[in-house]
């Protein structure tokens, strides 16, 4: 299911020139109306449903509604960002919460490697991945 905006929960991220959620979309969908000052995602049928917009909104006015097999029908998840974790809140058709804790990231902002510590030299005419053989313990491979 595509992302959609509450519009009474939106504030347009106080009339940026442009929205957290603009920012974050992956696929360039959420746009600032900006006779409204309100977000909205242009092309519903495009959203991957990858809830970026949803966990970086500052006003949770972003929602997606889930599968049943993600969410039970008539259930809602909101997920609640901090610096270092998201608490996603699912509530139940009976009433029942929960609440599940997850972590953004695992090293400190700035220092990820994008080798992933490998030391490898990449061969775009060789047979093997970017960090192979060094990632998966093998010898070097010959052409």
């Amino acid at each position: 299911m595509p992302s959609f905006v509450n519009v009474e929960k939106c504030d347009g991220c106080k009339a940026l020139d442009k929205t957290a959620c603009q920012h974050i979309c992956p696929n360039d969908l959420m746009v600032l109306e900006k006779e409204s000052m309100k977000a909205y995602n242009r092309e519903p049928e495009m959203c991957w449903e990858c809830y970026n917009c949803v966990k970086i909104c500052p006003t949770q006015a972003v929602d997606v509604r889930g599968y049943a097999d993600f969410v039970p029908m008539g259930a809602s998840v909101v997920p609640l960002r901090s610096t270092d974790s998201i608490m996603w809140t699912v509530k139940f058709r009976s009433g029942q919460v929960k609440r599940f804790k997850f972590p953004i990231r695992t090293t400190p902002e700035g220092t990820a490697e994008p080798t992933g510590g490998f030391a490898t030299e990449p061969d775009l005419e060789g047979p093997v991945l970017f960090t192979e053989p060094d990632s998966l313990g093998c010898p070097v491979w010959t052409k």
